[in-house]
């Protein structure tokens, strides 16, 4: 079976995309969605006039938004009995564990960088949550990230899809979507690769 993204957006409409959105940020089950390249694909899909540009990314904002706060309010209440939790296929400490790193490393700025990193983005508000770190901080990073994320993302695929000529749109759609997928993966990847040299021998 072909896996169409477009096809998927455009049957999804703005609450499937809205609601996808909202599960990656502010959801522990949410980590494995594909925020990068939904609201990429989304602006694409919009610049072929079959979604409003601005009600997509608007509502996508409010929603990215919202998730960190669920997010952040569920470390805040939750936190230290999601270390206790036993590991399942929705759920593993390590995504916890790997994000305090990150976040150790970055500090509040993690709130903002971690919105590209899959994974990293739903577990960021978790810990800064765990961490007790100041909410009008955290709001304020949150609100900057989530904008730089949803905007910047989906206006990407908005004026990518109107500079391509319409006959060559499914020629290149595909192999852009896998790059962004790599792209964001790639710093997960060269965090793994460092790890597992620095614990050999």
């Amino acid at each position: 079976m072909h896996f169409d993204l477009p096809e998927l957006v455009k049957s999804l409409g703005y609450f499937g995309v809205w609601g996808i959105i909202f599960a990656e940020s502010g959801l522990l089950i949410g980590f494995f969605l594909p925020g990068d390249s939904l609201l990429f694909t989304a602006g694409f899909v919009a610049s072929q006039n079959l979604l409003n540009i601005w009600v997509l990314i608007f509502g996508a904002f409010v929603c990215a938004v919202l998730g960190d706060n669920v997010g952040y309010f569920t470390g805040h209440k939750f936190g230290r009995k999601l270390f206790d939790q036993e590991d399942s296929w929705l759920f593993h400490k390590k995504h916890v564990v790997k994000t305090q790193g990150f976040y150790e490393k970055h500090g509040k700025k993690t709130i903002v960088l971690a919105r590209f990193v899959p994974i990293i983005r739903t577990f960021a508000p978790i810990v800064a949550g765990i961490g007790a770190m100041h909410y009008r901080s955290f709001m304020s990073y949150n609100l900057f990230g989530g904008f730089l994320w949803t905007f910047g993302i989906t206006l990407l695929g908005f004026f990518l899809g109107k500079s391509l000529p319409a006959e060559q749109l499914d020629k290149y759609l595909l192999p852009i979507i896998g790059l962004i997928v790599v792209v964001s993966l790639l710093p997960s990847i060269i965090h793994v690769i460092k790890e597992n040299r620095a614990n050999k021998p």
